[in-house]
């Protein structure tokens, strides 16, 4: 935890950059650098995914890196991405010309996707930037649109605890705060929660069987379900 503690206040004074401007200005290192810390999980998240696959929800999809695995699994399957940078949506059209794909240039907290039903959905590194209101909003809407019987796989950024959490916190509010960020705006800064606090938003939306399928240090892939009905 100390190690956290030096990084968070060595970053105390860095500028604050918004959501799509930080993504933007790096399009042209973007792979590489999430290559660096996540190769293996690009490389082996389609094997958390159920066998015939036919659809996927990938939010905040980006350069489309884990959509490799995917599509080497499964082909011929029709996938929705949603990201806010065009940008990095054009770089993963130009990798996938001859894929079943949908792109959508959105903020995925207001796109109504939900109105589609997918049997799974996907968020590969994108919803750690989010305090407990806005991932229960994503939630909320991830369960909406998966069919019944369907699941949600989700690769990212846990809290090791709540001392961890806590601070990534007070960090973003003292940030935000201190550069006068309006509530609604995107901002760049890591929140990450603890499994059990996440666990706690997948439950209210509705998901069930909330599990670890991988860890690798503070690098986690969960899956939840919806059971609703005749699944109960």
């Amino acid at each position: 935890m100390d190690e956290l503690k030096k990084w968070l206040n060595d970053e105390r004074e860095t500028p604050v950059e918004e959501m799509s401007n930080f993504f933007s200005q790096r399009i042209n290192i973007y792979d590489h650098v999430h290559l660096e810390h996540w190769a293996k999980e690009y490389e082996h998240i389609a094997d958390f995914f159920d066998n015939n696959l036919k659809t996927l929800l990938d939010i905040g999809c980006g350069t489309g890196l884990e959509l490799e695995a995917i599509y080497k699994r499964f082909p011929n399957i029709n996938i929705t991405g949603i990201d806010l940078s065009e940008e990095m949506l054009n770089r993963l059209k130009s990798k996938y010309q001859d894929k079943n794909i949908e792109l959508v240039a959105a903020d995925y907290f207001e796109y109504p996707f939900e109105k589609k039903q997918y049997e799974a959905a996907l968020s590969f590194e994108t919803l750690h930037h989010f305090i407990y209101s806005k991932k229960q909003t994503i939630y909320n809407k991830l369960f909406q649109s998966i069919k019944n019987g369907g699941y949600y796989i989700e690769c990212d950024y846990f809290a090791c605890c709540d001392e961890e959490e806590q601070l990534c916190l007070e960090e973003y509010e003292y940030k935000r705060k201190k550069n006068n960020i309006a509530d609604d705006a995107f901002v760049h800064i890591d929140i990450p929660l603890t499994f059990e606090h996440q666990c706690d938003l997948l439950r209210n939306a509705g998901f069930v069987n909330i599990k670890i399928l991988y860890q690798n240090d503070s690098t986690v892939i969960i899956r939840g379900e919806k059971r609703t009905g005749i699944f109960e």
